[in-house]
């Protein structure tokens, strides 16, 4: 046995499996290693990132609350300060009670310096009143009479210092907002001790610290016990995450799109009957009194101005409320709501429009004929702002995998797929068209080129397609 077990790594060759093996294990555990090194350092970061994103939140709050005990405190004083001249003694004295009064919390009050650093009003801290504090520091020495002096007289801001609580005595970080009165040379402000806030962040980060700690020791030691099983397993809830999230990502933009639809026919209804009712009434009101007043009035042509241009308003209201949901969608069917879809675009643009439906033996339901018209919709809107063309074709039909919208035009075109933009929203019609046809499980073909015109083909699947036990009577076509 002494003999042979020196000779054992030298005369016995490592098998395949053994290489394998090792070849698969070595680079898996340096991997997880690298990967656990990485992983402690981005949590380092983004704790410490989301604990200065708390701070300045809660920092942010307290601004906006000094800004508005401000703001309340010169509203409070407006009827005085209005009235007075800026050496009226009996006015600024009327002011300085009003502001010594108003307090709030345990340690909140206003404050004023005239623009020489003596201090007016100081109602918790007495011993400041009528004494000039100019040069006055904190204990780490920061400026703080001529700071918020400074402030004051650029117009108001923001100023933090240590000051003593005059609840306890003691010293705690102060938040003060300062805003100038420049006819009277006051500085007015007010501020809040924010020794809570920082103390909630300090405990947190401690906290996150001692989470991180605990998290690395366990992830190391779960990785070199299992390292195989935690990356198999991994890798099987990753992708179970990822199926998972797509699917809620669909039920979301789903439902976006339908509380956008009702909303839109609730606002079109609002618009029909309520303004629109509301309006043709005023207008049958002016018609009786122009009829009351007769053809040789005075004000017959400003009344009769006046009755055009009130139903001008109509037809735009109805327009409008049309637009948002057409009626003829919901009653004649998709078909009916293409056609007056496209003859009001012909009549608005003076681009001539051909439309081409062919009738379902199955009916399309619901959902894909509002994301088909919507599509149409969209489509006919980017034609008018971009395209110049004089001619624009309309087609809807069947085909064996579903229904094909196609709208195309004779314009100029564009480069598709479109070029990267950025910051102003590029394409963002295209993307809408897009995702609500990917909601329906089709999918949108454009084809264009510079000067050859644009052409816009949305596919529905035979899945929304409904069969003829559940046609509607009053849908006539698609």
């Amino acid at each position: 046995m002494t003999a042979r077990f020196p000779l054992l790594p030298t005369s016995t060759p490592l098998t395949y499996g053994q290489k394998v093996f090792l070849l698969a294990t070595l680079p898996l555990l340096l991997a997880v290693f690298l990967i656990w090194q990485v992983v402690s350092d981005q949590f380092n970061q983004l704790a410490e990132s989301e604990l200065k994103a708390l701070e300045t939140r809660l920092i942010e709050a307290k601004r906006e609350e000094l800004t508005n005990y401000v703001s309340i405190a010169m509203a409070a004083v407006s009827g005085t300060t209005g009235r007075a001249t800026p050496d009226d003694q009996d006015a600024k004295l009327a002011v300085s009670r009003v502001l010594a009064a108003m307090l709030y919390g345990q340690d909140g009050y206003f404050f004023v310096f005239d623009y020489d650093g003596t201090n007016l009003v100081a109602p918790r801290q007495t011993f400041l009143i009528n004494r000039n504090w100019s040069g006055l520091t904190d204990p780490n020495g920061i400026a703080i009479t001529d700071e918020l002096i400074r402030i004051a007289r650029s117009g108001g801001g923001y100023h933090s210092f240590d000051w003593p609580k005059p609840s306890t005595g003691l010293d705690g970080r102060m938040l003060v907002y300062v805003r100038g009165y420049q006819s009277w040379r006051w500085a007015i402000g007010t501020g809040v001790f924010i020794d809570d806030i920082l103390e909630t962040v300090a405990a947190s980060r401690a906290e996150v610290e001692a989470r991180i700690r605990r998290t690395s020791f366990y992830v190391s030691g779960i990785a070199i016990a299992a390292v195989l099983g935690v990356f198999l397993s991994g890798i099987v809830l990753t992708i179970r995450q990822r199926r998972l999230a797509d699917g809620k990502l669909q039920q979301l933009t789903q439902r976006i799109i339908d509380t956008q639809e009702e909303e839109r026919g609730r606002v079109a209804r609002e618009l029909h009957d309520g303004i629109s009712q509301m309006l043709v009434g005023v207008r049958y009101a002016l018609e009786l009194t122009r009829r009351k007043l007769g053809p040789d009035s005075a004000t017959g042509d400003s009344l009769n101005k006046g009755i055009d241009q009130l139903g001008s308003a109509i037809q735009e209201v109805r327009r409008i409320s049309r637009d948002l949901r057409p009626a003829v969608l919901d009653d004649l069917g998709l078909g009916a709501a293409l056609r007056s879809l496209t003859d009001e675009f012909s009549d608005r643009t003076g681009i001539s429009t051909d439309l081409v439906t062919i009738v379902f033996r199955n009916r399309l339901d619901d959902e894909s004929r509002i994301a088909l018209y919507r599509i149409a919709q969209e489509a006919l809107t980017n034609i008018e702002r971009h395209a110049c063309a004089d001619q624009v074709q309309v087609s809807l039909h069947g085909s064996r995998k579903g229904a094909v919208l196609r709208i195309s035009d004779n314009g100029r075109g564009m480069i598709w797929p479109p070029p990267a933009r950025t910051g102003n929203g590029g394409g963002l019609g295209l993307r809408n068209m897009q995702e609500r046809v990917e909601q329906l499980g089709g999918f949108l073909l454009v084809t264009a080129s510079p000067g050859a015109g644009t052409s816009v083909e949305a596919h529905v699947p035979l899945s929304h397609m409904l069969g003829p036990d559940t046609t509607i009577a009053k849908e006539s076509t698609a």
